[in-house]
C-alpha cells in the first residue's frame, strides 16, 4: 500500500499561468506570484525594525562577500609646491549569508477555492508579521538565530560592554546621552534608536536639565524622535525585555539582503506538531478539514562592528 505524500506535487513553475484566474487547489506549490510576493516583502520590510534601520545589500546568490570603508584617508595642509601626503583608507571584508526563513499557517479548506492572487492578498499580513518578528528576534537579540554567533546587535553590545541601566544615572535624559556617548567614543555617530511602544511613556516623560521634553511623538507621518534621533519601534513579540529596553546604534554597521523570492507549498494531510489544540494534541489537518500553507524566504543579516551599538538595560534590582 502506497503512503500518501505529505505535500501535493503540482509545480506552478512548470507552466505559465495567471494567478488572478488559477485556483489555489490547482497550483499548490511553487514560487509566490511576483506581484503578490512583492507586496508581502514590502509589508515585511515595513514591519521589521531592522530592515527599516539597517542598510540593504543587493544579493544574487546565497552568500555574498563585500567590502566596506572602516576608516577613511586623512587630509593634510600643504604648502605651495609641496608633495601631498597620502594615507591608505582601511577597507574591510564582510560576508552576508542567507538562511531560509519559513512560516506554516493552518488555514480553512475553503481558501483552496480562492485564486492564487486573492489567497496571497488575504495571507499577506500574517506572513509579513511572522517573518518580521522572527527576523528581528534573530538580528537584534540572537534568539533562534541561524546567523554567525556573536553578530546580533545585542551580542555586540554585550561584547563591548556598552550598557547603561535604567535609573542608574538619575534620569532618562542622562541615560540616553550615555548610550549615545558609547558610540561617539568609538568615533561613530549614532543615527537612531529602537525600542517598543511600551517604552514610549518613559520617553514622553523624560526632560533635559532645563525641564524641556526630549521626546517628540510621531505626527502627520513624521517619525518619533528623542534627542534629535529617529526612533524605530519593534513589535513587542520580537523584543527581549530582560536584555534591553532601548538600543542606540550607528545602523550603517548592520546589513541585510534577500537573494531570492518567496516559495510556497500547501499540505492537506500533515500533522502540525508545533501547535496544539485545546486538549494539548497536535493539529491533524485531515481530521479538521484544513490545510497548511508553508512559505519560505531566504534572508541574510550581519553586523560590522561591536562598538557601533549601545543599550539601556532594565533597572538593577537591589536586595531589600
Amino acid at each position: 500500500m502506497k503512503t500518501a505524500k505529505k505535500y501535493l506535487s503540482v509545480n506552478i513553475g512548470q507552466f505559465d499561468f495567471d494567478p488572478a484566474n488559477v485556483l489555489l487547489q490547482d497550483a499548490v506549490t511553487g514560487a509566490v506570484p511576483k506581484e503578490e510576493g512583492t507586496l508581502v516583502v514590502k509589508q515585511f520590510l515595513q514591519q521589521s525594525v531592522l530592515t527599516r534601520l539597517a542598510k540593504y545589500e543587493q544579493m544574487n546568490k546565497q552568500e555574498k562577500k563585500f567590502t566596506y570603508l572602516a576608516s577613511g584617508p586623512g587630509a593634510y595642509w600643504v604648502g605651495e609646491g609641496e608633495r601631498i601626503q597620502t594615507d591608505k583608507a582601511e577597507w574591510l571584508t564582510a560576508t552576508l549569508k542567507a538562511y531560509k526563513l519559513g512560516v506554516i499557517i493552518p488555514v480553512s479548506k475553503e481558501f483552496l477555492k480562492y485564486t492564487v492572487k486573492d489567497f496571497f492578498n488575504q495571507m499577506k499580513p500574517a506572513i509579513a508579521e511572522a517573518f518580521a518578528i522572527k527576523f528581528d528576534q534573530a538580528g537584534l537579540f540572537g534568539v533562534g538565530s541561524p546567523f554567525e554567533a556573536g553578530t546580533s546587535v545585542f551580542e555586540r553590545i554585550q561584547a563591548a560592554g556598552n550598557t547603561v541601566a535604567l535609573n542608574s544615572l538619575g534620569n532618562l535624559y542622562d541615560e540616553l546621552n550615555g548610550v549615545m556617548a558609547f558610540i561617539e567614543d568609538a568615533d561613530k555617530d549614532p543615527d537612531g534608536f529602537t525600542t517598543t511602544r511600551k517604552f514610549k511613556q518613559k520617553l514622553r516623560g523624560a526632560k533635559d536639565e532645563n525641564k524641556q521634553p526630549i521626546f517628540t511623538d510621531a505626527t502627520a507621518g513624521a517619525t518619533s524622535t528623542a534627542l534629535g534621533l529617529p526612533i524605530g519601534y519593534a513589535d513587542s513579540k520580537s523584543w527581549d525585555y530582560a536584555k534591553a529596553l532601548l538600543i542606540a546604534g550607528n545602523w550603517d554597521m548592520t546589513r541585510y539582503g534577500m537573494p531570492a523570492g518567496m516559495e510556497y507549498s500547501i499540505s492537506t494531510d500533515a500533522t502540525l506538531t508545533t501547535i496544539k489544540d485545546a486538549d494539548g494534541n497536535p493539529i491533524n489537518l485531515f481530521e479538521r478539514d484544513m490545510f497548511a500553507l508553508r512559505v519560505t524566504q531566504e534572508v541574510a543579516f550581519t553586523t560590522l562592528s561591536e562598538d557601533a551599538f549601545a543599550a539601556i538595560t532594565p533597572a538593577v534590582v537591589t536586595g531589600g
